[in-house]
């Protein structure tokens, strides 16, 4: 582990930069031996700063859970950072006309549409993929999709892992469509969250096509992933009731711009899609 005044000093660099927009160099080409647990010290730091700053923490994002991103972005696991009163919005209904949003302060913005639950009490500890997935869902009132923006302070999205998870898990703003009770999702939704499709479109043309399994083979599988990884994390607080967890994207990650209208249409599950456009 790096020195704590070397670890300080990171944490006031990537802020700033994540403040004012500004380009970083990759972290691990700064600083030999700068690897995961490092980079969360990092993050736990840059966290604390904003909590002082004001900030609320509202959940958690959950990125890289799409395996076949990872070739691309040169990383082998999903990473984890907190979301904030700050960056997440809730829609209004898009059904009829977009919502807007602002990409302004965004550096080299990318769409990830994702799958965001929100839990009613805390979930249990030492839930495993296998046996508890059900377990999990219990503890969620309700699901949603939602548009993760996120960025990349690292020109040309080129970076490892570490820096990732230094960088707020590349996390920019969290667009939440309309909520929907777990009650009014019918039965088999555990199943249903691994079989949806989604299509999404820029415009009129068709982008890409997912479906729920690539996110960890379940979204719910990305959940349990996370509550593993914040275990073996003893200074992080496992997940809490009233949290939100939005668990990474169906399909890849495309970069949006300006003028863009971007929407999706879901297909076998209670989700509406959503209809974004985005300006300067």
């Amino acid at each position: 582990m790096l020195a704590a005044t070397d670890l300080q000093a990171i944490a006031r660099q990537v802020k700033t930069a994540q403040d004012q927009g500004l380009p970083l160099t990759q972290i691990t080409s700064q600083h030999t031996g700068f690897d995961a647990p490092a980079a969360y010290a990092v993050a736990d730091l840059i966290h604390a700063m904003r909590l002082a700053e004001g900030a609320h923490a509202v959940g958690r994002k959950i990125g890289f859970t799409n395996p076949a991103m990872w070739p691309q972005y040169g990383v082998s696991d999903p990473v984890w950072a907190y979301v904030y009163d700050r960056t997440v919005s809730y829609l209004p209904d898009t059904s009829k006309e977009p919502a807007t949003c602002s990409l302004r302060g965004f550096v080299n913005p990318k769409i990830e549409p994702e799958i965001v639950f929100h839990f009613k009490s805390a979930p249990p500890l030492g839930a495993d993929v296998n046996g508890n997935i059900l377990a999990v869902l219990a503890c969620v009132d309700w699901v949603a999709h939602g548009f993760e923006l996120v960025q990349s302070h690292y020109p040309g999205w080129k970076f490892k892992a570490p820096d990732a998870i230094a960088d707020w898990g590349m996390h920019g703003r969290l667009l939440v469509g309309k909520p929907q009770a777990v009650d009014t999702l019918g039965a088999g939704l555990h199943e249903a969250l691994a079989a949806f499709t989604l299509a999404l479109s820029e415009g009129n043309k068709l982008i890409e096509t997912g479906v729920g399994a690539n996110v960890l083979g379940n979204p719910l599988a990305a959940v349990v992933h996370l509550m593993q990884v914040l275990a073996s994390q003893s200074p992080h607080q496992p997940l809490q009731a009233n949290e939100i967890v939005t668990t990474g994207t169906v399909t890849s990650a495309y970069s949006v711009q300006p003028g863009q209208t971007w929407q999706t249409a879901i297909e076998g599950i209670g989700l509406p899609g959503l209809s974004v456009s985005f300006t300067g």
